[in-house]
Formats: C-alpha cells, sequence, structure tokens
C-alpha cells in the first residue's frame, strides 16, 4: 500500500496540477492533494506507528474509528441489557429517575429469567402499602459524642480533580435538598463541596488537606476542616475497589492551580498517592489513628474504608478492636467491581475481593469477635439500583455509598473517558470549555431527584415482600437463578427420563 500511495499519489498530484493550470481555476484541489501527499511522505518515514508507514493517510482511520468506538459501541451495537460496567438499561433508568420522569418500562423484562444468574425479590401476596418517609441510620458508636443521623443512600468518594467543580457544586447542592452526604474522596475539601450538603471528609494515602510539606498527616490542618459544620463523619481510605493495594493518580493535566492549593502539592504534576499510609502500619496503630482523629474531629464518627483481600489482615483488625477497646464508628466496604478512579487493568480486573462475598465476609466476622453492634457496615461498589441497595442490606450492610450512578445523574454517558481529561458531559474533566456544559442548577435536581426516587423504589420493594422495615431485610427475600434452573428435572423426570 505504501507503494502504490507514492506512485499513484505523485501521479494523481501532477495530474491536478496540469488540469488546474491548464483551465486556470480551482487550485484549492491540487493544493490540497499536494497536502495529502506531503502528509503521506511523512508517515512514510515515521517510526512510531507501522500502520502509518504501511497504509500513509488512511492508518489515521483507524485510530479515529478506535478513539470513537465506545460511542459506536453504544449508539448501534449495544442492546439495552448490554453494556459495561452498567447496561444500557440501568444507565437509563437513572436517567430518567433523576430528570424526575416515569422509570416504568414497557412489554415485559428483557433479562433471561430462566437463567441461573437471575437474582429477584420473593414478593408476598399479602403486600404492604410503602412507606412515604425515607430511612435514616444513625451513625456513631459509644466513643462518638457527635452521631449522625445518615440516609441510607449517599455518594460516594469522588475528589475534586477527578470531578470538575461544576460536578462537585452539583452533588452537594443535591445532597443538601436531599438531606444525605456527599464523600469527598481523597482529594481535599475544595470550596467547591461547601454549598451546604453534610460531607464525609475522606482522608487517604497522600493526606490531601491535611497534610505537610512532606506529605505526613498534619493534626492541626485537619482539625482545621474537620471542624467544619459540614463535615459530618471522616473516612480513612485504606484501599479502594478499582485498585485496591494501589496508590490514587492524578494525572498532571487535571492538577491545576486551584487543585494544588486544596491538596497542597505543586501543580502542573502527575500526583500519585502512596500505596499505604504513612501514620500507621499494622492493626492497632489504624485503631489508633481513628480514636485519635476522632478525638481531633470533637467526637465525630469516624471509620476506614477497605476493599477485602488478605482476610487475616481485617480478622487482625477485630482482634485488635477487643484488645484496646476502640471501634471505629463505621467500616466502608468497597467491591472490587466498584469505583470510578482510572487504575491499571490488572488492578481493576484482578485485584480484592468482589463486594457480595466480601460484605458476607466482614458481616459474619464482626459477629464472631462480638463487634458487630459497636458499628455500621457501608456498603460501595456497584450498588446502582434499589435491588442492588436491598441486596448489599440483606448481606449485612446498614447503609450504601454509590458514585457512578450519581454521576450517571450528573449527565455521564459511559463514554470511558474518566482518565484522560476528556470527558465529553463536563463531569470528569478540568478542561474549561468541556465544563462549561454541565449547568448546575439543573444538575443539582438531578441528583436530588436520583436519590429520592431510588430510595421510594426501595420502599416499594420492600413493601412488595411484605416486610414493614428495612431491619426485616435478609438473604429470605431473594432468590437466585440457580435454585430453579433445573426445575423441570424435579418435576417432570419421568418424562423427561425418556428423551434421548
Amino acid at each position: 500500500m505504501r507503494d502504490k500511495f507514492l506512485s499513484w499519489g505523485l501521479a494523481l498530484v501532477i495530474v491536478t496540477w496540469i488540469v488546474a493550470l491548464l483551465i486556470k481555476a480551482h487550485y484549492w484541489i491540487p493544493i490540497f492533494l499536494t497536502a495529502v501527499y506531503a502528509l503521506g511522505i511523512y508517515n512514510t518515514y515515521q517510526t512510531k506507528h507501522a500502520i502509518l508507514r504501511n497504509f500513509p493517510v488512511l492508518g489515521y482511520f483507524r485510530y479515529f474509528f478506535e478513539d470513537i468506538s465506545p460511542e459506536m459501541q453504544q449508539y448501534f451495537i449495544e442492546r439495552e441489557t448490554d453494556g459495561k460496567p452498567f447496561p444500557r438499561n440501568q444507565r437509563s433508568a437513572v436517567y430518567r429517575r433523576s430528570k424526575n420522569l416515569s422509570d416504568t418500562v414497557p412489554f415485559g423484562t428483557q433479562l433471561e429469567v430462566n437463567h441461573r444468574k437471575y437474582e429477584g425479590i420473593k414478593h408476598s401476596i399479602y403486600a404492604k402499602s410503602p412507606k412515604e418517609e425515607l430511612p435514616r441510620v444513625l451513625v456513631g458508636g459509644e466513643q462518638c459524642t457527635q452521631p449522625y443521623n445518615a440516609s441510607l443512600f449517599n455518594i460516594s468518594a469522588m475528589s475534586f480533580g477527578a470531578l470538575s467543580d461544576r460536578a462537585q457544586i452539583s452533588l452537594n447542592r443535591g445532597a443538601k435538598k436531599g438531606n444525605f452526604y456527599h464523600n469527598t474522596g481523597e482529594g481535599g475539601i475544595s470550596p467547591h463541596h461547601l454549598e451546604g450538603g453534610d460531607l464525609c471528609w475522606q482522608i487517604g494515602t497522600g493526606y490531601f488537606g491535611c497534610r505537610d510539606d512532606e506529605g505526613k498527616f498534619n493534626p492541626e490542618l485537619f482539625t482545621k476542616y474537620a471542624t467544619l459544620p459540614n463535615v459530618k463523619m471522616v473516612e480513612i481510605k485504606l484501599s479502594q475497589g478499582a485498585k485496591p493495594g494501589h496508590g490514587g493518580v492524578l494525572p498532571g493535566v487535571k492538577n491545576t492551580p486551584e487543585i494544588a492549593k486544596i491538596r497542597h502539592v505543586q501543580p502542573g504534576l502527575t500526583i500519585v498517592s502512596p500505596p499505604s499510609h504513612s501514620s500507621f502500619s499494622d492493626a492497632a496503630g489504624l485503631l489508633k489513628f481513628v480514636q485519635h482523629l476522632r478525638e481531633l474531629s470533637g467526637g465525630k464518627p469516624v471509620g476506614f474504608k477497605l476493599c477485602i483481600g488478605d482476610t487475616k489482615e481485617f480478622e487482625d483488625i477485630c482482634v485488635q478492636m477487643n484488645v484496646l477497646k476502640i471501634y471505629p464508628d463505621f467500616i466502608t466496604v468497597d467491591g472490587a467491581e466498584g469505583g470510578t478512579g482510572a487504575a491499571p487493568p490488572e488492578f481493576s480486573d484482578g485485584v480484592g475481593m468482589p463486594l457480595e462475598p466480601a460484605l458476607i465476609f466482614v458481616n459474619k466476622t464482626l459477629k464472631n469477635y462480638n463487634v458487630r453492634n459497636k458499628l455500621r457496615v457501608i456498603a460501595s461498589g456497584k450498588v446502582l439500583t434499589s435491588l442492588d441497595i436491598l441486596r448489599a442490606v440483606a448481606m449485612g450492610a446498614d447503609m450504601c455509598n454509590n458514585a457512578r450512578g450519581f454521576m450517571f445523574s450528573l449527565g455521564c454517558i459511559q463514554a470511558l473517558r474518566c482518565n484522560n481529561n476528556n470527558c465529553p458531559t463536563g463531569v470528569a474533566t478540568q478542561d474549561k470549555m468541556l465544563i462549561k456544559g454541565l449547568d448546575v442548577t439543573d444538575k443539582a435536581e438531578r441528583v436530588y431527584h436520583f436519590h429520592k426516587n431510588t430510595l421510594h423504589t426501595c420502599n416499594e420493594l420492600i413493601a412488595a415482600a411484605g416486610r414493614s422495615s428495612y431491619e426485616e431485610v435478609d438473604a429470605s427475600m431473594f432468590m437466585r437463578g440457580d435454585e430453579f434452573e433445573h426445575l423441570s428435572d424435579k418435576y417432570f423426570p419421568d418424562i423427561l427420563g425418556n428423551v434421548r
């Protein structure tokens, strides 16, 4: 192809120039072809891209189609139940609820209900009327002097830097109107978090917002922000589902002077959070740090977030709780399938325990060590729909956090560009031009409606199951496809036995 381009291209350029000179018109055509031919010559001699060397100029179409492949997949190929990480039908439900539109669907389910992976709720013929009051959970153990009455469903950790200023303002205003909390993410408390909504301040391994010049924890800075009226809870991030055991990354292109000032780092540099904390190195140190932060914050609820990996390490934390008599007010369990953060594919796909077994393990372990009643368990990891919330509660969670659902409510289209500053909806970018497309007033309302309508559907589901409260939600409410996949074998054994 390269040789054909060079020979035929040269001939075409010469012919067009001759024709243009003879008729003394349309010089733009040979000029354009000459420019294309010059680009092709450059392609044949550059050494970085084999495709362009072998297919001059035409090779650019390959990169173009690769760039728009997520959109092509969504708009022309993907079915309602396809799409990763979230299928179209779930995204559509969030969009409708956030716009306060009817979330009903016509003509029945599109799921394979006879598949072993099917999950559903066992309804009752004695269904109850759903409650209008949205559920709340009190967070704060016996060592907490400022307990917080939280919503069952809240915004999970997303930093300013990962998300734009307008996105954070919209989330916080929506949280204020809906009376639920907004987790800051590990990037510190920015002015955009202070729109009146309740905050859960997350402290990561980089101690952004409460670090000294060497990146160590700074008690004075922590106290300054932790005692703000908006801050209702403090969460120590040990690990996250997107990349457990891996430090967070803020690309240099997103590290603006404003973000650098908030995080107490140098602007323009790619900021990598350490994989672990410098303030402690074992279970006892973690619990002492929890107690230290609780004292510095004036007795506010303090807990930690982790994705379960080595189960012995979590058991050791439970042992030390009883030894030291120090108990966190909450534990946030992140599943390996969770996380808005960009991460190497091996970490996203192959590290950490999924949310379902992690919740079951955490709940059982806490009970075995007689500490379950001293703290709250928060589920975080792809908890998007009302069914997801109730499933998490049935597996032992007291509350749920979600990040990507609230991103959808802001207008996210799952373009999968969160890590390159090119988010087309202005949600996960620091590009001023793209951010202008996000209207704060409209999106704050959508955040509020998504939260409200999702929890309203939760109330309807537990009422349909004949339950009166969330305390009655347990695994017996649910059914799975593998329970009745072979019912035909049980009910018609004689008939099927004759089939050859």
